[in-house]
């Protein structure tokens, strides 16, 4: 996503008059009242996020915390709270401009490194084997990391071979344990995988239940290519938050809108990575492993698929 046009976001779950009561029994049955009071002190919970297996044999856990439109002290304390809870996987940028601080907020959480899993992206003013190479160590000192996890290019743009060739040196040099793509259509994968000797882990992409985008989910696993949401709740657009149906299969299993979205995520084999500034929605959507959609709430969730991008201005 470009920080340089951010939507407007809805305030979060102000519709549902027992989202409260669901939060709170959730987050009850998934931690416990011991984990709870260890979250507050600032003591990480160990987390029981499954993993993705990516195409090179790695590790990535399906469920992270993205940190856009996040900035500064608050920026800080969001990433420190949300490995707090239980988060080990975290998503910045470049154009994000928040990698310092990103950084500031993993160094706070006293969490060991090798039990993270952080991904940046090269922004398209840093296309070219050069200028990746370049961008790729700045985001690494502002970090204040060693190696990333994994490393996408943002946008098919500018001199996109460029930037792949620099992207696998660095990967064959154990500067990245991963490298991949972000909103990536399926010809523009199959012109890089051209001239590619590595190819994409994953492919970072706009999908939520109002534009479920079928096709490219069909497309990369078969091409063994994870498919990771950028905003896996449509950045609160198109009602998604007071959204009928979603709402009446939370009532369902005692679950908010939120949850229903990611764990259709996770049923779906796709990476998402939630942003919040607040610890309890944090926790909130870690709660989604202790459920499980049927055949019938998954079919209903289908018919909210408008087929098109929620975000023209990005396009």
């Amino acid at each position: 996503m470009n920080q340089k046009d951010q939507p407007t976001e809805m305030k979060r779950r102000e519709f549902l008059q027992t989202g409260a009561k669901f939060a709170a029994s959730t987050v009850l049955l998934s931690f416990g009242v011991q984990h709870l009071i260890a979250g507050h002190r600032h003591n990480p919970i160990e987390p029981s996020i499954p993993d993705m297996i990516l195409n090179n044999g790695i590790k990535m856990p399906v469920l992270g915390f993205g940190t856009h439109s996040l900035s500064g002290a608050p920026c800080i304390r969001a990433v420190s709270e949300a490995i707090s809870v239980g988060f080990r996987l975290i998503d910045t940028a470049t154009i994000y401009g928040n990698e310092a601080s990103v950084g500031q907020g993993i160094a706070q959480s006293g969490i060991k490194r090798e039990s993270l899993f952080i991904t940046s992206k090269l922004w398209v003013d840093d296309s070219g084997y050069e200028k990746t190479i370049k961008a790729f160590e700045t985001s690494l000192e502002k970090l204040g990391l060693e190696y990333l996890d994994l490393y996408l290019i943002h946008r098919p743009r500018g001199d996109v071979k460029g930037s792949w060739q620099a992207m696998e040196a660095l990967y064959k040099k154990g500067k990245i344990r991963a490298i991949g793509l972000s909103n990536f259509e399926p010809e523009q994968i199959e012109e890089l995988l051209a001239g590619a000797s590595i190819n994409p882990a994953v492919n970072q992409i706009e999908t939520h239940v109002f534009f479920q985008q079928e096709h490219s989910r069909e497309y990369l696993e078969k091409k063994e290519i994870q498919m990771e949401a950028w905003s896996p709740f449509a950045a609160g657009r198109n009602g998604i938050f007071n959204n009928q149906t979603l709402t009446e299969i939370g009532k369902k299993h005692q679950k908010s809108n939120a949850q229903i979205c990611l764990r259709w995520h996770y049923q779906r084999g796709i990476i998402a990575i939630p942003r919040s500034s607040q610890k309890a929605h944090m926790i909130e959507n870690l709660s989604i492993f202790d459920f499980k959609l049927d055949q019938d709430d998954m079919k209903k969730i289908a018919t909210l698929d408008l087929k098109t991008t929620q975000f023209p201005e990005w396009s």
